[in-house]
């Protein structure tokens, strides 16, 4: 078999990139450490003794009762903002009482694309009609393909989408 230097280079050229949904563990603690200080700080907050706690991808917000939990909450949730972590990252618990009739709120970072986002991800890239392949890998969700181009449209296609959770794109390789 007698290929020039120019077919076997299109033959092994496949791009891809992996379509993730990850929170930076790191900034999420700058910000909660920031936001205690303030809610420790803030003279509304200090009398409803609203508290912060993180642990195991888990915020527990709790406070006096819940107008003073919502204002501990629009704090973190500020904070989160400035050290560029995305709100929709983060999955609430509902509102319930805890001891001595005080409110408290559990909210888990979301980490990963779940399997049935993973697949309206790859639906969505096969209406495109694109040489593109998307695979879901665990919670992760890989695309490749020949033509950098349509990777790039794929990229842009589900940037314009309105989903629950936040899209990184990542790895990108390109042959």
């Amino acid at each position: 078999m007698n290929l020039t230097f120019e077919s076997q280079r299109d033959m092994a050229a496949e791009s891809s990139f992996d379509i993730v949904s990850e929170v930076d563990l790191q900034e999420v603690r700058n910000a909660f450490q920031q936001a205690e200080k303030e809610i420790v700080n803030r003279y509304d907050l200090k009398k409803a003794a609203a508290e912060l706690t993180f642990q195991n991808d888990e915020i527990t917000v709790e406070a006096a009762d819940e107008y003073s939990l919502n204002q501990a909450l629009e704090v973190l949730k500020s904070k989160l903002v400035k050290r560029n972590v995305h709100l929709k990252s983060l999955r609430y618990g509902k509102i319930e009482a805890a001891s001595h009739s005080r409110a408290r709120q559990k909210i888990t970072l979301q980490q990963g694309i779940p399997q049935e986002t993973a697949k309206k991800l790859v639906a969505e890239i096969k209406t495109r009609k694109l040489k593109v392949q998307a695979a879901i890998q665990g919670d992760t969700v890989r695309v490749s393909g020949k033509n950098r181009d349509d990777l790039q449209t794929v990229i842009a296609a589900l940037k314009a989408l309105d989903l629950d959770i936040p899209l990184t794109f990542t790895n990108y390789r390109s042959a």
